[in-house]
């Protein structure tokens, strides 16, 4: 995995998309010294049938907030985009630019926009959410850095920014690169145990049995090709 970069910004769909796996690696980088952000694209308010969009926002934006400190993230920012029914389009790929413009990463990490995950075969399908915002966040790596598209960011006062030399996709199928999660595996499954709401109304499993076996499973995949170490895998595009 490229290691000679200062600055990135994750963004996903949801409050905990970073938490299944991906949050190791997180803790890992800020241990280095190295600054992430993370950007959510909507406050996950439809995701718990229990509980009303409007009790749900805030409840999941302060779990985020939690989750993200105890993996050294301290900058975490909402786009407010509808849970669920997020779409790709210009006004997706403008908000994205417009993050990556104010934060001026080198490394811009997203999940899996493809339509499917999981082990292969098969697979599962992939939510409307994950896919638009993976793909948007592939383009508006580029839309940032080109003064001519959204030129209403630069009058805002957002300069282009052409510094991403990377997107790294997490929960790929088609990984080319690792970082070992193992000096970040405790604080992953303390990220994700934060959102502890959430985890509840998901599954009748005990909470800590349920993410500590999560994240050992996801980080584990990939110890075939990482020397039998748990990793967190990617799919790297250049830029």
């Amino acid at each position: 995995m490229p290691a000679d970069w200062q600055r990135a910004l994750a963004v996903v769909a949801h409050p905990d998309d970073l938490e299944y796996g991906c949050a190791a690696a997180v803790a890992g980088w800020t241990d280095q010294g190295k600054e992430v952000g993370y950007l959510l694209v909507t406050r996950g308010e439809a995701g718990i049938d229990t509980l009303d969009p409007a009790t749900c926002a805030p409840l999941r934006e302060r779990e985020q907030r939690e989750s993200a400190a105890i993996v050294g993230v301290t900058s975490v920012e909402f786009l407010d985009h509808r849970d669920g029914v997020v779409e790709y389009g210009l006004g997706l790929r403008r908000d994205i630019a417009a993050a990556i413009r104010r934060h001026r990463p080198e490394l811009v990490i997203t999940l899996n926009h493809r339509d499917t995950w999981g082990p292969e075969p098969g697979g599962f399908w992939n939510t409307p959410d994950h896919k638009a915002v993976g793909r948007a966040v592939l383009d508006a790596a580029a839309d940032a850095g080109n003064r001519w598209i959204f030129p209403e960011l630069t009058e805002q006062g957002l300069d282009p920014w052409n510094g991403v030399r990377w997107v790294a996709v997490a929960g790929s199928n088609l990984p080319t690169h690792a970082v070992d999660a193992g000096p970040g595996l405790e604080r992953a499954t303390r990220s994700l145990r934060a959102h502890r709401t959430y985890i509840e109304a998901l599954t009748d499993q005990d909470v800590d049995t349920y993410c500590r076996s999560f994240v050992a499973e996801s980080t584990g995949r990939a110890a075939a090709r990482f020397g039998g170490r748990p990793a967190v895998a990617f799919e790297v595009f250049p830029r």
